[in-house]
């Protein structure tokens, strides 16, 4: 309570009624698996080619994080973070000369096709009374190539008639090796300012290069690791199997915590399929991390040449049960992103889209099927109606061909065999609500626990309800049908309130997906009037 101690008008500004409700984002996703380079800490972009940059090319037949980002954005994702993933046993390229340490961004043979050199720096300074011109630093130029080199790598700045030109370059000009100066390299080089390297430099014992040297050459000695399992899907251990302490060394699932990065709604790893052990442990884990995360879902790819008969791989229910998880199936054929051959790609990565589509076009309720399946020429196996039948009460959404409507998603159905949760729409609309309201009452803890406190808190989640009610998330004419919140003496007893629990209970009537359609069409004839 504010003193009053001299005479005065005061002003005060103070809250009454319920606090507005945020609807936090649904669309955003994060993909996890191996890239042709990169940094290992989870990096936001909002389309392929900013993952071009970052990540690198097309790099093998049987990784498909690029082929999953590229058909990410093209189904009608915006926002997505990419969490690479290395086998055991790689490592980081470099280049150590004259007190500058150059290395790779991440580990792998990749850097093994970066050139870096150092030069003087273009601006000069004039000295006073002096004619002599001096460079106020250093210059650090980049080349990569997105593969190899015949002949080995050269230095293209210095030479420009010789072939391939690399794929990318990067300059970072006037870099000063004073920390007294503006252009000092640490304030101008941090980490992930470079989509290439990382720099190091002992100011102490490095050479300022003159007009006309060139200190550097190529990166050396990176390696790309083993096949990666779920132990670095999961990201918590080192190689010894000792649990990471350091935060900032965590990888793959454990770096998407939901404190750093609580935008993720969707989580996918390219091509990894239920059709062997190591592939189902990793779609556990991704499932797992749902789960206990529980405001995202997970989106699985069923196995390549899965069939009908193939009754592993085609249960998807046997292996995971669960409200966190959509399983998607066949494979299709795109236009390979480089060369554009027909490719053969997994489904996963089209559905993150359409969800993030529907979500922007219609909202979370809506279900992310009936959509068109952008890039899609061609399907790995046809899918009608019998065979759906059959794989539709699995869990198993199926993408079909439709005469004269295309490639469409035809399904939206979870991994749960709780009928309350069968739908991907009712689930996605429960982590929105509930991800919302967490979110935004977080002003709640150590407020006084009384009857106007409950009074707010009642009036801030029946506002926001009532918003999604109107926009027709929920289900009934009425808002007394749709929803309800109680909080009180009828949801807490004293020992509750004594030990500091405030306890809410929303009861919400979600929409349900209109999955089969049946108009019962009878024949009407004339009757003779009396």
């Amino acid at each position: 309570m504010p003193e009053y101690l001299a005479p005065g008008v005061f002003i005060e500004e103070i809250e009454r009624g319920p606090k507005p409700i945020e609807g936090v984002a649904t669309s955003t996703a994060a993909i996890v698996g191996e890239t042709q380079r990169g940094r290992l800490q989870p990096s936001f972009i909002t389309s392929y080619s900013d993952y071009l940059r970052l990540y690198g090319d097309v790099f093998a037949p049987d990784k498909y994080v690029p082929f999953g980002v590229k058909a990410f954005f093209d189904n009608g994702g915006r926002r997505c973070y990419i969490a690479r993933i290395v086998g055991p046993g790689a490592v980081v390229a470099a280049l150590d000369t004259d007190g500058y340490t150059i290395t790779a961004n991440g580990p792998g043979a990749a850097g093994n096709r970066i050139f870096a050199r150092v030069v003087a720096s273009t601006t000069e300074s004039v000295k006073i009374g002096e004619t002599d011109l001096t460079p106020i630093g250093f210059r650090l130029q980049i080349a990569y190539w997105s593969r190899d080199v015949p002949g080995g790598l050269f230095d293209p700045f210095a030479i420009d008639d010789q072939l391939p030109r690399p794929s990318m370059v990067e300059d970072f000009d006037d870099l000063a090796l004073d920390p007294d100066s503006a252009n000092y390299w640490q304030k101008q080089i941090r980490e992930g300012t470079s989509a290439l390297i990382n720099l190091d430099v002992d100011d102490a014992a490095a050479t300022q290069p003159a007009p006309g040297d060139v200190i550097g050459g190529p990166l050396v000695g990176g390696v790309d690791g083993g096949a990666a399992t779920v132990v670095e899907f999961n990201g918590d251990r080192d190689d010894l199997g000792n649990p990471i302490e350091d935060p900032n060394a965590l990888r793959g699932l454990a770096a998407l915590n939901l404190d750093a990065y609580r935008d993720v709604a969707i989580l996918h790893a390219p091509g990894i399929h239920n059709a062997d052990d190591a592939n189902r442990l990793i779609q556990r884990a991704v499932v797992d991390h749902c789960e206990r995360n529980r405001f995202r879902f997970a989106v699985l790819d069923s196995a390549r040449d899965a069939s009908i008969a193939a009754s592993p791989e085609m249960n998807p229910r046997n292996q995971i049960d669960s409200q966190y998880a959509a399983f998607y199936y066949p494979w299709y054929h795109t236009a390979h992103p480089r060369t554009g051959v027909k490719t053969l790609v997994p489904p996963g990565a089209a559905a993150c889209g359409i969800y993030a589509l529907t979500d922007n076009a219609r909202g979370v309720w809506k279900a992310p099927a009936n959509v068109p399946v952008a890039g899609a020429i061609d399907l790995r196996f046809d899918i009608n109606t019998a065979r759906q039948e059959l794989l539709n009460p699995r869990g198993v959404n199926c993408i079909r061909r439709f005469p004269g409507r295309g490639i469409r998603m035809w399904g939206a159905r979870t991994l749960s065999s709780d009928p309350l949760w069968k739908y991907v729409s009712v689930r996605r609309l429960f982590i929105f609500l509930e991800a919302s309201i967490y979110n935004s009452t977080q002003w709640v803890v150590f407020e006084p626990n009384d009857a106007r406190l409950w009074a707010r808190v009642q009036q801030t989640i029946t506002l926001f309800l009532r918003s999604q009610w109107r926009e027709g998330a929920l289900f009934g004419a009425k808002e007394e049908e749709a929803f309800s919140v109680s909080v009180g003496p009828a949801t807490m007893t004293q020992d509750d309130i004594l030990n500091g629990r405030l306890i809410v209970e929303i009861g919400i009537a979600p929409v349900r997906p209109a999955e089969f359609v049946i108009f019962r069409i009878f024949q009407k004839t004339s009757e003779a009037k009396s």
